[in-house]
């Protein structure tokens, strides 16, 4: 009796794994059956001539469709990488997804168009649409600067590596107001620091101010500022120093006038250190 009920348990195990197996072969024909022409056509690779693929996504941008155009130029790269159509599509993705503010994917295919191509006639647009797009990513002065500095990494880049393309002129202007954004983030935390009563690190703001961003319109408060710094410490020579590099170039300013009058109240005047960094900053510039 208990040979029976033996035999029989393992019979219906047999049975069951029998029955799993069917069930699983049925479901997988039906999600098979399922998939749709569209699914299908997901997968294939499209076979139509290269040639013919980029004139479409040229009528397609022509006509304004931008991300239809995206879509074709996209598919192109994928089903014909390294030809020459696929070079093309790539220059126009980039210009193509900057135009419509898809700023993260015009670096990526400018960039990729750089790496592939760096001796093509159209790298200096890519660099320059690099550039740009990190340009109009730059958030206000209150926050991180990362995406500034890019833009100004790659702006410079365009002007030392294609000083007489096209690009060139607008790319000095973006230079300078990047180094403008700059500069004043470096101020705002200067500030911050002097009002604090932590000297040491306002005078490393206002000195990267003077130090690399010289022709922007934050020099002269930076100036003063070091100036201001500087006296606090008793270091009388550098406050001296800043004063008169403040007061030979900007002898007109509101800030000279300031630094002119905190430094005569402690019987002082503007006199230059010859062993100052400021007078090594400046140059052969000559001082007061």
């Amino acid at each position: 009796m208990l040979r029976s009920n033996a035999a029989g348990n393992a019979l219906g195990a047999l049975r069951l794994k029998r029955v799993m197996r069917c069930a699983s072969l049925a479901v997988a024909l039906a999600v098979a059956g399922c998939a749709t022409k569209d699914d299908m056509d997901d997968l294939a690779l499209d076979d139509t001539p290269a040639e013919v693929m980029f004139n479409e996504a040229l009528a397609l941008r022509a006509s304004g469709d931008s991300k239809a155009a995206v879509k074709k130029f996209n598919e192109l790269d994928r089903v014909y990488p390294y030809s020459e159509f696929a070079r093309k599509s790539l220059i126009n993705l980039a210009y193509l997804n900057f135009k419509m503010g898809k700023y993260p994917e015009a670096i990526s295919a400018a960039e990729r168009f750089s790496t592939l191509y760096p001796g093509n006639k159209d790298s200096a647009y890519a660099l320059f649409i690099i550039g740009e797009s990190y340009f109009r990513q730059m958030p206000d002065v209150g926050r991180d600067q990362a995406v500034t500095a890019k833009a100004l990494e790659k702006m410079r880049e365009v002007v030392q590596r294609y000083p007489d393309s096209e690009y060139t002129k607008q790319a000095r202007q973006r230079i300078r107001a990047t180094e403008d954004q700059l500069a004043g983030k470096e101020m705002e935390v200067g500030r911050y620091y002097l009002a604090r009563r932590n000297y040491l690190a306002s005078i490393n703001r206002f000195k990267t101010v003077v130090t690399n961003y010289q022709t922007t319109r934050h020099v002269e408060e930076a100036l003063y500022r070091l100036t201001e710094s500087y006296y606090a410490l008793g270091v009388t020579n550098e406050a001296q120093t800043a004063a008169a590099v403040l007061g030979h170039n900007f002898p007109q300013s509101e800030w000279y006038q300031q630094a002119f009058s905190l430094l005569k109240k402690g019987g002082l005047e503007p006199e230059e250190s010859k062993g100052s960094w400021l007078s090594r900053a400046f140059g052969d510039m000559k001082l007061l």
